[in-house]
């Protein structure tokens, strides 16, 4: 009888069109939940046909995006606006099928070499740039503000200062933070997969940031899972369906990730001052809705809701397991010390990114002959972390979470163990 031949598996082609593929299917991603989030909150209504140009702006804001809010209310009249906020629903989702994207053609490969993987990321680097300039110069427009009736409206009109607002993106800052988000969205998928090979000394130094990496992806991903779970069932037995889904499609982790941290013991500072209309649970706007700067921690959170409390349990739930996973796809001879200090590194840069990622700030105006806030049209809306609480909490955290995940890998790993002797590990692959 003749040899059986096992053929290797084609690799995966990363030239050109696939990179444009990469490219285009991750932008049609966001544009599709942004789409679909900024219809639930009701801007499809918006006058001049402006829908389109708002979603351009929104797709852009979600990768980092400077947009830049202008004001104009004739001579003796001047309106002000900023905002700092990214729709990180957005975001992610568009992470997920880049990055997911990038990988594909690098799975199943036994060596990639620095020139090749160099090459196919270049190649989405170039296509990505001139996509997200395309969308950054299509993101711009000019509202006229409604100021109502009575003696504002009779003052505008006798002064010509009808009120007007519009956007703008900025295209040199868009195309550096669009740059920056990718580069992120890259090297994360890079460290957290598997089966994809790392050319020269890289893998040594991946084996033991892989599953930290990963540990950290899993736990963002979770606690968007849960808020998830949690907005659906607030919209299920207490209506709101449309606000709510608008929160999932466009902040769902702008929401979950604050928590996250809340949940650790870290505390933001924020306040909101005029008619803003927040889609953000109820305990929230009421904490915010103060006259000074308002703490968001666990001790307001459950002095106003004793669920509340709950939140640290979550949060540990979360990181223990991801704990125990990272231990799992670790060498087993790595000491626990080593386990809580490589989680504790991680964590803490990860909870620096939500608070980065997460700020809020928005804040506009009008005034007439030097009179400000003339009809109640001026608003503020502030949330900010104490990053470095924040990032101290983490490497806290991630010291025992890290010490206990190795501790308890030993005794999961056993229960894995195969009836022939052979147990799992971590990268899936069975061994003596």
């Amino acid at each position: 009888m003749s040899p059986v031949t096992v053929s290797a598996r084609p690799a995966a082609r990363h030239g050109w069109p696939q990179a444009l593929a990469v490219v285009l299917t991750g932008l049609a991603v966001m544009v599709l939940v942004a789409a679909a989030g900024l219809w639930a909150a009701g801007a499809a209504g918006l006058p001049d046909g402006a829908f389109p140009r708002v979603l351009a702006a929104t797709v852009v804001t979600a990768v980092g995006g400077s947009i830049r809010l202008a004001g104009d209310a004739g001579a003796l009249a001047r309106t002000e606006a900023g905002i700092t906020l990214l729709p990180l629903s957005v975001a992610l989702a568009g992470a997920l099928v880049v990055g997911a994207g990038f990988l594909r053609p690098l799975r199943h490969r036994t060596v990639a070499s620095a020139g090749e993987l160099a090459r196919w990321a270049a190649r989405i680097v170039v296509l990505w740039l001139l996509a997200l300039t395309g969308l950054a110069l299509a993101a711009r427009e000019t509202f006229a503000v409604d100021v109502g009736s009575g003696t504002l409206n009779d003052l505008t009109s006798l002064f010509e200062a009808e009120p007007r607002i519009g956007f703008a993106a900025d295209v040199p800052p868009t195309v550096l933070f669009a740059l920056l988000w990718l580069a992120g969205v890259l090297v994360v998928a890079l460290l957290a997969a598997r089966r994809v090979p790392l050319p020269g000394r890289l893998p040594r130094w991946r084996e033991w940031a892989r599953p930290v990496a990963r540990a950290m992806v899993e736990l963002l991903l979770a606690a968007v899972v849960v808020g998830l779970v949690v907005a659906l069932v607030t919209a299920a037995s207490r209506g709101h369906a449309r606000t709510t889904f608008a929160l999932i499609l466009l902040g769902l982790p702008n929401l979950a990730w604050p928590a996250l941290t809340v949940g650790l013991g870290a505390t933001w500072n924020g306040r909101v001052d005029g008619p803003f209309g927040l889609p953000v649970p109820h305990i929230l706007d009421v904490l915010l809705r103060t006259p000074d700067v308002s703490e968001v921690n666990l001790r307001t959170l459950t002095e106003y809701d004793g669920r509340m409390a709950w939140l640290p349990v979550a949060a540990a739930v979360l990181l223990l397991g991801v704990a125990v996973r990272a231990a799992l796809r670790s060498p087993p001879r790595t000491p626990p010390w080593l386990h809580a200090v490589r989680l504790a590194v991680a964590l803490a840069l990860t909870l620096l990114a939500i608070c980065l990622l997460c700020r809020v700030s928005a804040h506009y105006g009008l005034s007439l002959l030097g009179i400000g806030d003339l009809g109640g049209l001026s608003g503020e809306l502030l949330l900010r972390p104490r990053i470095w609480q924040a990032v101290g909490l983490g490497a806290l955290w991630g010291l025992v979470a890290g010490f206990l995940g190795a501790l308890l890998a030993p005794v999961v790993r056993r229960g894995r163990r195969s009836p022939d002797g052979h147990h799992e590990r971590g990268d899936g692959a069975l061994h003596p």
